[in-house]
């Protein structure tokens, strides 16, 4: 009888980890000139690229967060400065415009994104 429980516990993690794997190789980071596309798509296609602007906002943010409590060296600091999600697309905008011959059109959004939070929430020394 044990055996066919680790049987089928083992037979479980391994499509489990298989559907996870095939998730991560599809899932890919938007590059720039992907979200350039997905704002020109339709009438909703800004709201759209706003939306995930916020969520690559919070995931970088969020990973940052991670890092810091890991023992990485803060990057990003808010030290009480305000951040809300409808700042995602001017700090975006903003740090394109600031270093337009650094960022190429296959860069991902993550990049920038990152970017332009460690520049205006930096950290002081």
């Amino acid at each position: 009888m044990p055996s066919k429980i680790f049987t089928s516990t083992h037979a479980r993690i391994v499509v489990l980890t298989m559907a996870g794997a095939s998730l991560m190789a599809t899932a890919s980071a938007m590059s720039l000139r992907e979200l350039r596309a997905l704002e020109k798509t339709s009438k909703q296609g800004p709201h759209y690229a706003n939306y995930y602007l916020v969520g690559v906002m919070e995931g970088a943010l969020e990973a940052h967060a991670h890092g810091v409590r890991n023992g990485a060296k803060p990057s990003i600091c808010l030290n009480g400065r305000r951040l809300e999600p409808h700042m995602a697309k001017s700090l975006y905008d903003t740090e394109r415009k600031r270093n337009e011959d650094l960022y190429e059109a296959d860069m991902p959004v993550q990049l920038v994104m990152v970017n332009a939070l460690a520049t205006v929430y930096a950290c002081s020394d």
